[in-house]
């Protein structure tokens, strides 16, 4: 499988390190903004023909479509900040592969009353397009990130292989977390942390 990778932080490290021997991997891309990280990334997995750094700007969509021409990848991998989601959602629509992203399109306010109607909610600019992507028998997997993706995977696993009844599974993001020396330190974008 081919991956074109949008970000190569501490998410896109710990993905490529987590795929780099695995037999199913032909090549991971790394492409970032910040062109030393990604080469700071490539350097630790050590096989640049195989993981190659480019740098991309993931605001801009015709880029990344123009990268997925030249590295014909099987799954474009997003793990960027989801403000940039659309453009890369849209990006691998328009190339014809799959895509994955770790937390779904934000939730934008009702443009005239934001107080008092729903504008668009948390992934509903992608979900409304699931039917696109099923007429082209393209998979996009969303809000795959470690909450509510991955502790959603874990909690069926749990359901079905080890319990025989579950009354509750409550899944706390960052509740007590502290950084010292600091009163408030997130560990990924604020935006997110508040969405």
């Amino acid at each position: 499988m081919k991956v074109l990778m949008i970000g190569a932080g501490g998410v896109g490290e710990a993905i490529s390190v987590i795929s780099r021997g695995k037999p199913w991997l032909e090549q991971l891309v790394l492409a970032d903004f910040n062109l030393s990280r990604a080469r700071e990334v490539q350097a630790r997995l050590g096989d640049p023909g195989r993981f190659p750094a480019i740098w991309v700007d993931a605001r801009d969509q015709q880029q990344i479509e123009e990268l997925a021409r030249q590295y014909q990848p099987d799954l474009i991998m997003n793990a960027t900040d989801p403000r940039f989601n659309v453009q890369i959602f849209e990006a691998a629509y328009n190339y014809g592969c799959m895509y994955m992203d770790m937390a779904m399109t934000l939730s934008e306010l009702h443009p005239e009353e934001p107080h008092a109607r729903t504008g668009v909610k948390l992934g509903d600019y992608q979900f409304e397009r699931a039917h696109l992507w099923e007429k082209k028998g393209n998979l996009s997997i969303l809000g795959l990130g470690v909450e509510p993706g991955l502790s959603d995977i874990f909690a069926r696993y749990a359901q079905d292989h080890l319990f025989d009844e579950i009354e509750e599974i409550g899944i706390r993001d960052g509740a007590n977390l502290t950084v010292e020396g600091y009163d408030f330190a997130p560990t990924f974008s604020i935006w997110t942390t508040i969405e």
